[in-house]
């Protein structure tokens, strides 16, 4: 793993970094005591660090790096841009050109419901932007007391006020005093962690109808809208049974409420579609996206508006007292056009589903077979690892919960994978460019991570006999 040269100072860049960056989602402390991992170079779906150390990019950056990295083109027509109209805002009756681009190019790449788009600089401003418009619809619609609205435990919506509120970690809503009023949760669709004694498809309907009752506790009439990822991320690539979706999508209509699927990790060909709604099927009104709109290169989000939620602002709103200096930047537009450009024309989300998809995830569920597994799970490309102590009994769970995993994961890094640990499950979520080759590089190290962590946890007496 080590490279022939130090090629930055690698203690001085630690150094300065724990002396002046607070960096975000981390124990500030123990990272200063430990030292900071230095990214300087990315290619393809490769990663250097300062000492030369070349790491597998399983989690394409921060599940957004669609069409790899160092893709000139994107780079070519953000300088082009640039150049051109470094920076204008959308406000005040203005627009420009690469901000009308891009949302008829969105336009034409969503579901046909979709034809209007808002634009954020983040997946986290998209959701609290959903906050805001969810309420502001109803207050037109006539309907004011339909205030509340219904999120899902241990879901992610970003970690802004309203998107972690609208998200159900607790450990955040810990810090703040959240969530904020108006927002309830309902479980998850977790079968392998929550399921029980039920099959998945049992459990699936029974998670989604908690979603009903909590319509009948809370009143029909005070029910704004249900928010959900089609697979939960940052939970730990939560699948919903089959049965999940269809259920919840009738609910939402039966009751009047609107449904919002949060694309933020799911969209733009992560699951081999477009959108992960077109993957399960349903018809969201509203679809808060970012992250693999411009494959990360440069920071862009935005909400798809349904025609019958923008019809009721255009007809009858006014003025929507709400916006972002970056809406529409014109560069990060570009990013995302320049990004789009390459996976149309390189098909890449049907490669997801009809070539790498496929071939990655027949080797990541072979993992499954692994003393040290008792779930190998994918979809599209991302996919999860479920680290049990007794193989076959789902029922029990390491102590304390996220030691495991966050050892596993060191070990990832240490033969040259980056792979996510969300409490003791191992997350990979791969650029959608990865070869054939890659992607079997990616499994033997994945295979030689669990070999390693399996000899490190008998040695410690932590696997149950």
């Amino acid at each position: 793993m080590t490279g022939a040269s130090n090629l930055y100072p690698t203690a001085d860049l630690r150094a300065r970094d724990a002396a002046h960056h607070f960096h975000p989602f981390t124990d500030t402390g123990a990272l200063n005591r430990e030292g900071v991992r230095v990214i300087t170079s990315a290619e393809g779906v490769w990663l250097t660090d300062s000492d030369g150390n070349r790491y597998l990019d399983g989690m394409a950056g921060l599940w957004c790096c669609q069409v790899g990295h160092g893709r000139g083109e994107i780079v070519d027509a953000v300088e082009k841009q640039m150049r051109e109209l470094d920076y204008y805002n959308t406000f005040f009756k203005t627009s420009h050109p690469p901000v009308i681009a891009l949302s008829e190019r969105l336009a034409q790449l969503s579901p046909p419901q979709f034809n209007r788009v808002f634009f954020t600089s983040s997946g986290s401003e998209a959701n609290d932007t959903v906050f805001r418009m969810v309420r502001t619809y109803w207050d037109l619609m006539g309907k004011p007391e339909k205030k509340t609205i219904i999120g899902r435990w241990n879901g992610y919506h970003g970690s802004t006020l309203a998107g972690t509120s609208l998200g159900g970690m607790t450990g955040m809503h810990a810090q703040g005093d959240l969530p904020v009023p108006g927002v309830h949760h309902i479980p998850q669709p977790y079968w392998f962690g929550e399921g029980g004694e039920m099959s998945p498809d049992e459990f699936g309907l029974w998670a989604a109808r908690e979603l009903e009752r909590a319509i009948d506790v809370l009143g029909e009439g005070k029910v704004a809208a249900f928010i959900a990822e089609p697979i939960q991320g940052a939970g730990g690539v939560i699948i919903p049974p089959d049965s999940y979706w269809p259920e919840v999508a009738r609910i939402c209509r039966d009751r009047d409420i609107l449904l919002v699927a949060d694309e933020v990790i799911c969209g733009f060909g992560r699951l081999g579609s477009w959108f992960g709604s077109q993957h399960y099927g349903i018809e969201p009104d509203l679809m808060p996206i970012a992250k693999g709109l411009s494959s990360g290169y440069l920071p862009i989000g935005g909400v798809m508006i349904a025609d019958r939620v923008a019809e009721a602002f255009i007809d009858k709103g006014g003025e929507f007292y709400h916006g972002y200096t970056y809406s529409g930047h014109p560069a990060c537009c570009a990013a995302a056009l320049a990004n789009l450009d390459i996976m149309v024309r390189e098909r890449l989300v049907e490669r997801v589903a009809d070539d790498i998809g496929p071939y990655l995830q027949q080797r990541w569920k072979a993992l499954g077979d692994h003393p040290l597994v008792g779930e190998a799970r994918m979809v599209g490309l991302v996919g999860a690892l479920e680290l049990v102590p007794a193989k076959g009994d789902r029922s029990r769970k390491f102590a304390p919960v996220g030691e495991v995993g966050t050892l596993c994961r060191d070990i990832s890094f240490g033969n040259g994978l980056v792979m996510r640990a969300v409490r003791d499950s191992m997350i990979i979520s791969p650029p959608l460019v990865l070869t054939h080759e890659e992607a079997d590089e990616l499994v033997a190290r994945a295979a030689r991570t669990l070999d390693e962590t399996y000899a490190a946890l008998k040695k410690d007496g932590r696997l149950a006999a």
